[in-house]
C-alpha cells in the first residue's frame, strides 16, 4: 500500500519508494532476527556482542557508532549485558571517561552459538533475490545510507549495469563503474 499523499509527481514516488523500504526493512528484520529471543537477546544486544566477537574490545562509543544507536542507548543494552555476564567493562587507565567493553566467556560462547543461526536466517531471507538483486540492492541502500551522489554519467553507467545485471548479462568490463 502506498501513499495517500496528494503531492508532486517526485514527492508521491519518493514518499512511496520510502514506504515500501521502510516495511520492507521492518518485515525483513522482524523475520530474520526471531531466534534471537530463543537465546535471550534482543536485536541490540546481538549486535554489541557480534561487534565485540569480530572486532575485539572497544570503547563504549565506538560500539555505539558502528550499530548506529546513541552512547545512553549503549550504555542501557551494555549494562544488561554485564548483569548477564556476557560482557565486561573496563575502565582506560589513561582516561577515565573511556570505558572499554569486551566479551566475557560466556558471551563468546553464546555468539559462537548464535552467530551460524543468525547467518543462516540472514540468507534465507535474502534468498527470494537472486545474487544480482542483492548486489544492486546492496550498493542502492549504500547509497542511501551514506547519501552519495552519484555523477550523472557515473549514474547512467550504473543504471545500464544493473539493467544488464538484471536481465542476466554480464556487463561489459570497461563500462563496469565501480562502487
Amino acid at each position: 500500500m502506498g501513499t495517500h499523499y496528494k503531492g508532486t509527481p517526485d514527492e508521491v514516488r519518493a514518499i512511496n519508494a520510502y514506504i515500501k523500504l521502510q516495511r520492507a526493512a521492518d518485515s525483513t528484520v522482524a523475520r530474520a532476527t526471531q531466534h534471537l529471543s530463543s537465546a535471550g537477546l534482543t536485536f541490540s544486544q546481538y549486535g554489541v556482542l557480534d561487534i565485540l566477537f569480530h572486532f575485539g574490545p572497544l570503547p563504549l562509543g565506538q560500539i555505539a557508532e558502528k550499530i548506529l544507536k546513541s552512547e545512553g542507548n549503549m550504555t542501557t543494552v551494555v549494562d544488561n549485558l554485564e548483569r548477564r555476564k556476557l560482557v565486561q567493562r573496563e575502565r582506560n587507565g589513561r582516561d577515565r571517561r573511556v570505558v572499554t567493553v569486551s566479551l566475557a566467556e560466556e558471551g563468546h560462547k553464546l555468539i559462537s552459538e548464535v552467530l551460524p543461526r543468525h547467518i543462516k536466517a540472514i540468507v534465507e531471507e535474502m534468498s527470494l533475490l537472486t545474487p544480482v538483486e542483492q548486489e544492486v540492492l546492496g550498493r542502492l541502500c549504500r547509497r542511501l545510507g551514506k547519501q552519495e551522489q552519484v555523477a550523472p554519467a557515473q549514474e547512467n553507467g550504473l543504471l545500464e549495469q544493473d539493467e544488464e545485471t538484471l536481465k542476466g548479462k554480464q556487463p561489459d568490463q570497461d563500462s563496469v563503474v565501480r562502487s
